[in-house]
């Protein structure tokens, strides 16, 4: 067995009422469920049988065809390590992995031009080829995905720590990946980052502001030793906050689960503070904590109407979905999305009764005691139609009922920035592997301090 004693201190406070909903009594060691190694295990599979054999890049979605996402191989890349802690491979093994990434993105093209480049000053786009790592789709230049990406390389900077040739490579790579970024050029003179450029077209006007999944972003940026993003930034990123109570729980709010969960993948938010929160007298993983908690609730609360919802069956988050399409089903209309945010909050709902498993996977580390049943739950009962080769599916809709769809939607695809938060959060519940190791590394650790954060393990 591999587990550590960290999970315990998640046991604390689960039996907590969250604001009048009622929750299930958590077993004495939910970390250690067999069901729940089932889970991480298969979806390790996903990052370790569909990467890449030359390249060594993720695929946005598997089976279906598609380029790499960049985000989905940072996800990768931190997934590798927890494979190779589990015996699922060896830690050789996980380091060729890693280093054979890291070397393939160094040495891809960089540049202002529209074709034949991987990114440019630094930063990647959103989409590449999987065979040749070059723009695909007309894609932006994404900050949000190169921070997801550059997550996962400096995670295996701190994990990869010997003195093996491999691992020292690995090191250099990711150190020069992350000082190469110019995310003072990404801010383009605004007060905070852009979300995007276009080569020929510009900047995306928008900057990030939270609260949402840049806060991984914003860390990185002010941690950058060649190009740091000025302390202020933060300021300009926490300046659109809504804190309000949602389903009985007070927090932060935004609608989809991501949003309160990638930046958590990597960094441990527990007992550590900014300015902000530190008025409301809470830090963030108890937010994400709260949020999760409000959407079981909405599932209960079901105010649409949708087939499937329970107690156990909750969860939505940016995900696939049925189609594009508006349809009577039993005396109503109901309006169908694909590819989509879908959320729930007090200012935004955006709901067509589309469940995502990864909305409850992500948020393991935060309530145990509610995403291990709805997991179960999930599986128990959809059966392989949901949890297959590698995991569960990205998501299924019992409510589109059609000639093609008698019992339901269920996705075909599995989507890589899905199938990452369930495996590393899982992970951190269980044995706390990414938080401890990330919090080795000096440049999140600069960020952080940058960003105005203190108290707990920062002290140290």
């Amino acid at each position: 067995m591999r587990w550590t004693g960290i999970g315990a201190v998640f046991l604390v406070g689960l039996l907590v009422c969250c604001g009048g909903t009622e929750m299930p009594a958590a077993s004495d060691s939910p970390q250690w469920d067999p069901f729940l190694d089932t889970v991480q295990t298969q979806t390790l599979h996903f990052f370790l049988k569909t990467a890449d054999s030359t390249t060594g890049l993720s695929p946005d979605r598997w089976p279906s065809p598609s380029p790499s996402s960049i985000a989905a191989v940072g996800f990768a890349l931190t997934s590798y390590p927890i494979a190779a802690e589990s015996g699922l491979i060896t830690r050789a093994d996980a380091a060729e992995r890693v280093r054979k990434v890291l070397r393939f993105l160094w040495m891809l093209p960089q540049g202002a031009e529209s074709d034949g480049t991987a990114g440019y000053k630094g930063l990647f786009y959103h989409f590449v080829a999987m065979s040749t790592g070059l723009r695909v789709w007309h894609c932006e230049l994404s900050t949000i995905d190169t921070g997801l990406l550059m997550a996962g390389a400096l995670f295996c900077q701190s994990y990869f720590d010997s003195t093996d040739p491999a691992e020292s490579e690995i090191r250099r790579l990711a150190d020069s990946l992350y000082r190469r970024i110019d995310w003072v050029w990404a801010m383009d003179g605004a007060p905070g980052i852009r979300l995007g450029w276009y080569p020929g077209r510009g900047f995306v006007q928008d900057t990030w502001t939270g609260y949402d999944e840049a806060m991984i972003l914003y860390i990185l940026a002010l941690g950058s030793p060649t190009y740091p993003v000025p302390e202020t930034s933060w300021a300009h990123y926490t300046s659109t906050y809504l804190w309000a109570t949602y389903q009985g729980q007070e927090f932060i709010s935004f609608g989809p689960l991501f949003g309160h969960q990638y930046s958590h993948c990597w960094i441990d938010f527990r007992g550590i503070r900014d300015s902000y929160l530190r008025t409301r007298g809470i830090d963030y993983f108890e937010n994400s904590r709260r949020a999760t908690a409000s959407q079981r609730a909405y599932a209960i609360a079901n105010p649409s109407g949708f087939a499937g919802y329970a107690d156990s069956i909750w969860g939505l988050t940016a995900c696939d979905g049925p189609r594009d399409v508006v349809l009577h089903l039993q005396g109503r209309e109901r309006r169908f999305q694909t590819y989509a945010a879908r959320g729930a909050s007090v200012d935004w709902v955006n709901d067509d009764g589309t469940i995502a498993p990864t909305a409850a996977g992500g948020s393991l580390a935060f309530c145990p005691e509610l995403s291990i049943p709805a997991l179960r739950a999930m599986r128990n009962r959809h059966g392989e139609r949901l949890f297959r080769e590698f995991g569960f599916a990205d998501a299924f809709n019992m409510t589109f009922i059609t000639p093609a769809t008698p019992e339901g939607w269920y996705d075909p695809d599995y989507i890589g920035i899905d199938q990452g938060p369930i495996v590393l959060m899982s992970e951190n519940l269980r044995t706390g592997l990414v938080w401890e190791t990330m919090k080795k590394n000096p440049y999140i650790v600069r960020g952080l301090k940058r960003a105005g954060f203190s108290g707990g393990w920062l002290q140290n």
